[in-house]
């Protein structure tokens, strides 16, 4: 497990060319399936399609970067999800990437919707949807945050610490409201992934600690409090997760603190929260399980423990939020300028700039993630070479796309789509180098729809009180 360096991945080992998981395509104009949403294909003309628009069309209206989201894809995966998961409490995770047109989506295809702070719980509302299908979530929610959750009537606060649980008794009893919660264990977990998006193990900021003895000891305080309904227990061991194996550990850690609760304060929690984290196929390298084989591993781990514990098997639920829509968008970009880098020796590697960058996609220089792209206005005949595609940032750790094979003849003008960019893009997306925000379209059968408008500089400049008017 490592830390990204501060420069992000221009700085890796000396001598670095390609990964050895990336492979020189046999056709360089050819769409990995995996990575790209299910209606993406380039057509006869050369010119990649999403929901039967073509991209040069989208970025000739909509100007670019712009994210572009399949909404048959993010549908059907939100469907296939529910079917997998039939019988499981499934929440849509928000901080994935949440917009008042997506939450008509969620809430029409019947999912819940998790949400982590105030300003998603805001959004959730002003969108209409409904409160009691959304569950709370955060470490350190404020006040402010809690009343509103009260006086919405949402369906679950997680709590996360000894003073929130003493908090939210005080506001519900104010409020005469009488919250259902569940309570966040750390599980112990070494989950094999990032280590700023590994959750469960002890040394973090998540949750109650069941080897130290804090998830016991709050859940007899919830149980003792008559102003908080006790609605069961959450882990999350962290995203990125491929298979099962990694719940195995957490889920007998966790039901055997369940057992424990019913057999020594004599309650049965009715809820089980196994979390999120199911990863998806951002590069070849990348092989994650399908819905029903991870439902079926979680139901079996489940069944397996309850069976050896003697307990009864609760209500299970989980909170996928990356699984659905990340691989339904890809952002498209422009190519401003192209470079040969000598790397020593004869060795070169081919720099692409684009007009986009850590501002639109945070997480390579973030999390030293990987992506790929593809060459999107035109099919070429020229052979593949190696690239990096960089932003527009003052940053040399300002990657897009740290290793590709792109045709040798990329030059500026030509867009580049990047796929698997529908988590944690737009949802981290920062004003850095005062580059306004890209919009998010939808597109469908032919037909797209702004969803979320392109930031302005005028957008920019309203929070600054000092700018002449």
């Amino acid at each position: 497990m490592s830390r990204a360096h501060e420069a992000g991945a221009l700085h890796a080992e000396a001598g670095h060319r390609e990964p050895h998981w990336l492979r020189p395509p046999l056709d360089v104009n050819a769409l990995v399936p995996q990575l790209w949403s299910s209606t993406a294909h380039r057509g006869g003309d050369g010119r990649v399609r999403v929901g039967g628009m073509a991209l040069t069309d989208l970025a000739a209206e909509h100007g670019t970067p712009t994210y572009v989201l399949d909404e048959a894809d993010f549908r059907s995966r939100a469907a296939a999800f529910c079917s997998a998961f039939a019988g499981f409490d499934v929440y849509y995770s928000g901080k994935a990437f949440m917009c008042a047109a997506l939450l008509d989506w969620v809430a029409a295809d019947g999912l819940n919707l998790d949400v982590c702070s105030g300003g998603e719980l805001g959004l959730a509302l002003r969108a209409g949807f409904d409160p009691r299908r959304i569950g709370f979530h955060g470490n350190n929610k404020s006040d402010a945050e809690l009343v509103r959750a009260l006086d919405a009537g949402v369906g679950r606060i997680v709590l996360d610490s000894l003073q929130e649980i003493e908090r939210l008794s005080i506001l519900a009893e104010r409020s005469a409201a009488e919250p259902n919660v569940l309570l966040r264990v750390t599980v112990g977990v070494e989950a094999h992934t990032h280590e700023y998006i590994a959750t469960a193990h002890e040394d973090q900021k998540f949750g109650f600690s069941i080897a130290g003895g804090d998830a016991y000891e709050a859940t007899s305080r919830v149980l003792a409090d008559p102003q908080l309904r006790l609605a069961g227990l959450h882990s999350h061991i962290g995203s990125q997760i491929w298979d099962t194996s990694g719940f195995e550990v957490a889920v007998r850690r966790v039901l055997a603190l369940h057992a424990r609760v019913c057999d020594e304060l004599g309650v049965t929690l009715p809820e089980l929260d196994l979390g999120g984290g199911f990863g998806i196929a951002y590069t070849t390298q990348d092989d994650p399980e399908p819905f029903d084989v991870l439902a079926k591993g979680l139901r079996d781990i489940v069944d397996y423990e309850c069976r050896a514990l003697g307990i009864a098997v609760p209500a299970l639920s989980v909170e996928p939020g990356r699984a659905i829509v990340g691989p339904a968008m890809c952002t498209l970009y422009e190519v401003g300028t192209t470079k040969q880098v000598p790397l020593g020796g004869e060795a070169t590697r081919l720099y692409v700039s684009v007009d986009g960058g850590m501002s639109d996609n945070i997480r390579p220089a973030l999390y030293d993630a990987d992506y790929s792209c593809t060459l999107a206005s035109r099919a070429s005949p020229e052979p593949a070479i190696l690239a990096r595609v960089v932003g527009k940032h003052c940053e040399s750790g300002d990657i897009v796309v740290k290793d590709e094979f792109l045709p040798a003849d990329v030059q500026p003008g030509d867009l580049l789509a990047v796929p698997g960019t529908g988590a944690y893009c737009r949802s981290l997306a920062s004003n850095y180098n005062h580059v306004p925000r890209p919009g998010v379209v939808a597109v469908r059968d032919g037909a797209c729809q702004v969803i979320v408008r392109r930031e302005t500089e005028d957008d920019m400049f309203v929070l600054d009180v000092g700018m002449p008017a």
